[in-house]
């Protein structure tokens, strides 16, 4: 069994540099989960380091594939200096975790809510996960093994996540874009959602 964790952590760096800090949270029953910060100009991003060491499985198969199915790591951008972003790591952690505690499979469209406030003070409990390739391209791995892949998170308001779940998630980004929003702004308003 191949470890992917030192090749998910290569392109990181690879695409964003070195970090500057990294924690690990480690939930019950679970295997352990980093979270990396890197610091580029006035942005931060957050990456999540062992999403990937398993394949995502169907909640409903009788038996999780040890081998195939799909892998992610979970990649958020902040504006620098405007909030105490940093408190994000363990919800980051969390949501990293969510695969093997709840059986969910991390795709783009999905919501992702973790109750509370993303950092002290932030008007984000949830985030939309955005499409993989941008910032980050897919890591692939040897045959039978699915690529990698790295998710954006994208915060969301809890107007615009009740906003997404009826109009769909192409519907919010296009309402986002319409506004010129800010998506890195870590204190932003929610966007007008009125017609």
């Amino acid at each position: 069994m191949v470890d992917v964790l030192p090749l998910v952590e290569a392109r990181l760096t690879t695409a964003l540099g070195e970090p500057d800090a990294r924690a690990a949270v480690t939930f019950l029953g679970t295997d352990r989960i980093e979270v990396l910060r890197f610091q580029e100009g006035d942005v931060v991003r957050y990456a999540t380091l062992g999403m990937s060491r398993h394949p995502m499985a169907d909640p409903t198969a009788v038996l999780a594939d040890p081998v195939k199915g799909p892998r992610a790591e979970l990649v958020l951008s902040v504006r620098a200096g405007v909030a105490d972003t940093d408190a994000v790591l363990r919800p980051l952690a969390v949501l990293a975790a969510s695969p093997q505690v709840e059986g969910l499979v991390v795709t783009p469209g999905a919501s992702l809510d973790v109750g509370e406030a993303l950092w002290s003070g932030a008007p984000f409990t949830s985030v939309l996960v955005g499409e993989p390739g941008g910032l980050v391209e897919d890591l692939e791995l040897d045959a039978p093994l699915d690529p990698v892949r790295f998710l954006p998170l994208l915060p969301m308001t809890p107007n615009e996540a009740a906003w997404k779940r009826v109009h769909g998630a192409q519907a919010l980004q296009e309402r986002w874009l319409a506004n010129g929003t800010d998506l890195r702004d870590p204190s932003r308003r929610s966007v007008p959602l009125q017609p």
